[in-house]
């Protein structure tokens, strides 16, 4: 009963997710969506090298955080709350390396565009995002999405380093056999 349990509850949470995510060009819903934004000084290999230097600090520190995070709401509020958080560490990354200029951090909407992630798309429109900028933030930026949960994938995305993600989904069902 507890495997079936499980099971049904997976199904119903990957479809839940599901209905926000697009492999083609059906319509998505902008507003189920928070992004996360590193925008690098400039496209120098050394911003661009402390731009992820940054990323994987701010991944490390806050992946464990949003492994628990259920909904939309949570994830602004993890977001919001944390905003000195994030601009902390980008401002200690950019001191350790000897970088003379900031990081400015905001949550606000913005528009996008099209973007290809992890096997789907998100199409052009106004997202909420955590805007993280470098120096001049006039370089190519990393970005990901924070909620649903896909900026803590295990795999390589444009020859980047991975990133750790945990599935609590994946997590109970595996408990559960």
């Amino acid at each position: 009963m507890k495997v079936f349990i499980a099971i049904l509850f997976a199904v119903g949470a990957i479809a839940v997710v599901g209905l926000g995510l697009s492999t083609s060009s059906g319509p998505v819903n902008n507003s189920n969506f928070l992004r996360l934004h590193i925008r690098a000084n400039s496209n120098h290999y050394v911003d661009q090298r402390v731009k992820h230097d940054i990323r994987d600090r701010i991944v490390d520190g806050f992946a464990p955080i949003f492994a628990f995070v259920t909904n939309r709401d949570q994830a602004m509020n993890v977001l919001r709350n944390n905003i000195s958080k994030f601009n902390d560490i980008a401002n200690d990354v950019l001191s350790e390396q000897g970088f003379t200029y900031t990081a400015r951090t905001a949550l606000r909407s913005e528009h996008f565009p099209t973007r290809s992630y992890a096997g789907f798309s998100l199409p052009a429109g106004k997202y909420d995002a955590l805007i993280i900028e470098l120096g001049n933030a006039e370089g190519d930026n990393w970005w990901c999405v924070v909620y649903p949960p896909l900026c803590f994938l295990n795999n390589n995305i444009g020859g980047e380093r991975g990133v750790i993600y945990r599935s609590r989904l994946q997590e109970i069902v595996r408990r559960f056999r």
